[in-house]
Formats: C-alpha cells, structure tokens, sequence
C-alpha cells in the first residue's frame, strides 16, 4: 500500500462511540517483579495506519471468528488483573525488565526512556534518544537489554530518523543525574526504511544471544520481497549488528522476508521464534519464523495455500486484532491488539495452534501495544491509548500486571 492508499488502521478516524468498559484501579504497590529471560520479552508495536488502526472492538456482522486452523480443545485460559503498575505515561512502545525488577519503558513521541518503579509506579525519565525524529508510526519504539547487560549496562533501541530506521545502543549508568543517564547512542545498524506507516520497530535478543529485529515494508510493498532491501523483513545480527553466522545468506543480517508489519517477537519453551503482523484489509497473522521463510506479503495475505509462501498459523479479521507486541506465557503465545482492543491467547502444542485463540479484555482498557512475559504466569500489558489513534482516559497510559493461564 502506498502512502496515498486509505489505511484500514483510519489514522483519520476516532474510537467508537459507546467505548468505556471499567478501568482498573491501582491496587497498592508491585514488588519483585522477575527479569524475564530473553524470550519471553516481546513489545508490540504500531502498524500502519493499518495496523494501528482504531475503531470498534466487535467484529462487523457475518465475520468469521478468529481462525487458529485447529479442531482439537485445549483447556481454557484465564487472564486475572492484579493491578496497575504504571499510570500517566505517553505513548509507550518498548519496555525492557532491569534486574531487580524495574522497568525501563520508551515514549515513541517524545524520543525518551523512563525508569518505572514497579513497587512505587514512580515514573523517572533516564534520557532522551538524540535523532529520534517522531511522524506517524515512527519514533522512539523497541527496547532490549544486551545479554550481558550486568556487565556493560547497554541498552538497544530501535528508532526513526530524518532519514531511516536504526538500531543503536546506549550505556545506562544510575550514577549520572536523572535525565542524563543514557550515554551516546552507537549505532549498530542503520538504512532500515523509514515511513509514516509500517516502520516495524520490535527488536528482542534470542536464546542464541543474537539480536533479531522486525521489520516493515513502509507502505512500499515491493521492499517485503527485495531481498537487499532491509524493509518487509526480521533481522538476525550480532550484538555489533553484523550478520549473525547460519543465517540463511552469508552477509545478510536478513532472516525471513515478505513481511508486511512485523511489531511482535518471542520465542516459545523449545526457542522457537514467533511474529505476529499486521495484515491489510483481511488478514492479522501469527507466525512461526523459519529462517530463509518467505511469508508471502504482498502476494499472500492470511493462509492463501501458495506454493513457495509458509502460512500464518493463526489468522483474525483486522478489526479484532491489528496486533503489536506478543509474549510467551504458560504454554501459549499472548498477543496485544491495537485496533482489536483485546488481548489474544493462542496456544500450541509444538508448531500447531491446540485450540481455537481467546480473546481477553476487550474493549476494557483500549489500544494494547506490549506484553511481557516475567515467568510464573505473570505478565505485563502496555495500553497504548495515547498514541494518537485511541481515546485516552485519565491516567493513560498504562501498565498492568496479570495473571495468566
């Protein structure tokens, strides 16, 4: 889709009304929130004005319900909220877990990273990400920590420029006065392309260490099957940001391609790595990433049987999804929904859906952007309210903790 092309995200268009649902009240103070391992971070993100798109939660008459593929019956799932986190932040997108359990969160608008207290809610901003250059879709949007964080104390981020989108790192020191605490950004990957929609933006380290990234094509749909060209795709790099050794071609840092959107990455309890991804009139995905895979866009949306395209294991209507950031929890994948407003549990028996997806939340507290999974059954969800496409409330942005099953 081009720029000129109607966005079924319909940046243009506003909440529906009658939208409301209880709020949840802050419930005291969250203590001992677990650093998660690296694949169960996952943070959600923005699509184009399609993916981000808002409106009603429901499903227009006569759609079908989201489809997993699977007949069988897996038992139920449960999502219980036990409080609130976090309130008053703008425009959240990346949150990357400290040990100890706080949290460190990136406003896309404002091109800034805020410590969150996870006892307190306490919101202090650490820094400001120099060349952040916020429009649209594009900003200030994944965070993750370096796998040897405890030692080198950096921290990765994914943004837009004035001319691209690029992964930089930035060293965290505490003793620094609040608000300078981000050293230089080094950057260690640029030339992704930079768009008003579909810039991606989640980046999330691998049980193997490396850094993956996902991309978008920028509403130029021919970049998701150009394989020079870093857009449409998920990247596989080094913590250096070169080409991480067995990806499918030597001096590529491309992993798969034929992404439309791609704003959610995690890895399941066998380390295998899932996508979720913005469809455009028809589809919403969930993939399992192969490397080399050739997932289709622009020539298949959802499951089109296509010979030399892998299929989504799960699939929705694009007005029940829109999805972002996804995590792994308890044997399924969880699954944010912007346009959707509800929160999606999928779970697999090995590479399969077991059972039909379960929607949760909806319309309860709008737009989500982010989950992560801290083990245990406990997970965070970011709402992303202020984004410019939802109706915020007082005290939205938010960050929520549940319980799962």
């Amino acid at each position: 889709m081009r720029y000129g092309q109607f966005h079924r995200d319909g940046a243009v268009r506003g909440r529906a009304p009658g939208y409301g649902g209880g709020r949840a009240r802050r419930r005291g103070v969250l203590a001992g929130l677990a650093l998660a391992g690296c694949g169960a971070l996952l943070t959600a993100g923005c699509s184009p004005p399609d993916g981000e798109r808002s409106g009603p939660g429901a499903s227009p008459p006569g759609s079908p319900p989201a489809s997993s593929g699977a007949s069988g019956s897996a038992v139920k799932g449960s999502v219980t909220v036990s409080g609130e986190v976090a309130g008053g932040l703008e425009s959240p997108w990346g949150v990357a877990p400290l040990p100890g359990g706080d949290l460190l969160v990136a406003s896309r608008d404002k091109g800034t990273v805020s410590r969150v207290r996870t006892d307190t809610g306490a919101v202090t901003r650490i820094g400001e990400v120099p060349g952040v250059a916020p429009g649209g879709e594009g900003g200030l949007l994944g965070l993750a920590l370096s796998p040897d964080f405890a030692s080198d104390r950096m921290v990765y981020a994914y943004f837009t420029t004035e001319s691209d989108n690029r992964i930089a790192r930035m060293r965290y020191d505490e003793q620094r006065p609040a608000g300078q605490q981000l050293g230089a950004p080094d950057t260690v990957l640029r030339g992704i392309p930079k768009g008003l929609i579909h810039n991606g933006g989640r980046i999330a380290f691998g049980p193997d260490r490396m850094l993956y990234a996902g991309t978008g094509e920028t509403g130029d749909t021919a970049l998701a099957q150009d394989r020079k060209s870093l857009g449409g795709k998920i990247l596989r790099m080094t913590p250096d940001g070169k080409p991480a050794d067995g990806n499918p071609e030597a001096g590529s840092v491309v992993y798969s391609f034929g992404h439309r959107n791609v704003q959610g990455l995690a890895w399941d309890g066998d380390k295998r790595l899932w996508a979720s991804e913005f469809g455009q009139r028809t589809w919403d995905e969930l993939n399992l990433v192969e490397p080399g895979g050739n997932y289709g866009w622009p020539e298949a949306e959802g499951k089109a049987g296509k010979a030399g395209f892998r299929d989504p294991v799960a699939v929705w209507k694009t007005d029940e999804a829109s999805p972002s950031g996804i995590a792994w929890a308890e044997g399924a994948i969880w699954m944010a929904g912007l346009r959707g407003e509800r929160l999606w549990r999928i779970p697999l028996e090995g590479t399969a859906a077991a059972a039909q997806p379960e929607a949760f939340l909806r319309g309860k507290y709008g737009r989500l952007r982010t989950v992560v999974s801290l083990g245990g059954g406990e997970v965070l969800l970011v709402t992303s309210e202020t984004d410019g496409r939802g109706s915020p409330k007082p005290g939205d942005d938010r960050i929520l903790k549940l319980t799962v099953r």
